[in-house]
């Protein structure tokens, strides 16, 4: 292989190495400018939802809203077309702003947006490129006191009663106590009436004869049998009486 081809060669490789380097630096875009800050219509605080637009050669380049009075701004660049140093008009509203930048890859920053809804001012002040936003972050302070106690605020009023809880279901039933010790035997009762009268009993049997009587003492005899026969019958009563209460 001769010198000139070798050198062509190489040439060639060098380019086919150089070429997918070439191609991404192409495809990738710049990093975008972004604004941010206040926005004030005719002297008054912009309400929110109030449209910001961002214009780059007469074209819109960027839309936000307002929120809380501020805004914020993301100004990226096409693929189509390049927006490097070129200036930048604000709207807010239907009012153009005074303040204007330059866009710059990374660039951007605070910008409060002061906007009239009449023709701008005569002469802008001129608004230098700001400082790009993403800055390095500030060391992180110490924590601050606790602050004290507030005072006690006065007790609230009593509320009212509650209504009353529905009734509990039945509890089951309790076991079987033991059997008690027997009382006392209790005192003798009162004595009954007496009975009646048991009947007559029979007649006893007839006693043996008594001595033949003396003369003269007849009266005497009568009234000795009359006797007898009374023991008799009273001996047979008792001995009836004994066998009913048997």
């Amino acid at each position: 292989m001769t010198k000139a081809k070798l050198v062509t060669l190489t040439a060639v490789m060098v380019m086919l190495l150089a070429l997918p380097a070439m191609v991404l630096a192409q495809a990738q875009p710049p990093r975008p400018a972004v604004f941010g800050g206040s926005a004030t219509l005719d002297g008054v605080t912009a309400s929110n939802g109030t449209i910001v637009i961002a214009m780059i050669d007469g074209a819109t380049a960027a839309t936000g809203t307002v929120q809380l009075g501020n805004y914020a701004l993301l100004i990226a660049q096409p693929l189509s077309a390049s927006y490097a140093g070129k200036e930048i008009t604000f709207k807010v509203g239907s009012g153009i702003a005074a303040e204007k930048a330059t866009w710059a890859a990374d660039g951007g920053g605070e910008l409060n947006l002061t906007a009239t809804s009449g023709p701008p001012p005569a002469v802008a002040t001129p608004v230098p490129t700001l400082a790009p936003v993403l800055a390095e972050p500030g060391p992180k302070g110490d924590k601050g006191d606790k602050g004290d106690s507030g005072v006690p605020g006065p007790a609230g009023a009593k509320g009212d009663t509650g209504a009353a809880g529905s009734a509990g279901a039945v509890g089951a039933a309790g076991a079987k106590g033991d059997k008690g010790d027997a009382g006392p035997a209790g005192s003798a009762g009162a004595a009954g009436p007496a009975g009646a009268a048991g009947a007559v009993g029979p007649a006893g049997a007839a006693g043996a004869d008594g001595e033949p009587a003396a003369a003269g003492g007849g009266l005497l005899g009568i009234i000795g049998l009359i006797v007898a026969v009374v023991a008799l019958i009273a001996a047979g009563g008792a001995i009836m009486m004994g066998g009913s209460r048997r």
